[in-house]
């Protein structure tokens, strides 16, 4: 089964557009991009050029001013990148309902790392408001687990012997 490489590049966009939120410019852009990475990882196999050397590296010089510029895009101030109904990643400005470790990965940041770089709580979880409270209402329907609640007394107690 011989695909050309326009088909390829549809396909890899194609499920990219079906898990993340993407405008038609941004669907333009992937597929070229993704249609010129095959191009040339096609051309290297043919002339049996090492591939590493076509493709950007995390770390690499191209990667980080392209990171660099990316990040003088994003007009998004911390504070405001978590709204009601989207969580904005300040690394790229890509939308999402929650920040997955997944994404961040891309950034080679963890939840944490990410968490200390923009100045949020360790606590603060990077979902949409409405998915936050959403979650926490069903956990109060089902009620507290035991377990929390015992360990939630024993913390106040500890802080009154203090």
């Amino acid at each position: 089964m011989n695909r050309t490489l326009l088909e390829l590049a549809a396909d890899i966009i194609q499920a990219q557009a079906s898990h993340t939120r993407m405008s038609p410019d941004e669907i333009a852009e992937a597929l070229t991009k993704t249609f010129e990475t095959l191009q040339k990882i096609k051309t290297a196999e043919e002339s049996n050029e090492e591939i590493r050397n076509i493709q950007t590296v995390p770390g690499s010089p191209e990667t980080k001013k392209e990171q660099e510029e990316t990040e003088k895009k994003i007009p998004v101030d911390p504070k405001d990148s978590i709204q009601r109904t989207k969580v904005i990643c300040l690394e790229c400005g890509a939308e999402f309902k929650q920040l997955s470790s997944n994404h961040l990965k891309v950034h080679g940041l963890t939840l944490r790392d990410y968490k200390k770089k923009y100045g949020f709580p360790l606590s603060q979880p990077l979902s949409a408001k409405n998915l936050t409270a959403r979650r926490k209402r069903m956990g109060k329907k089902r009620g507290l687990p035991p377990q929390l609640i015992e360990a939630r007394k024993k913390k106040a107690k500890a802080r009154a012997q203090k």
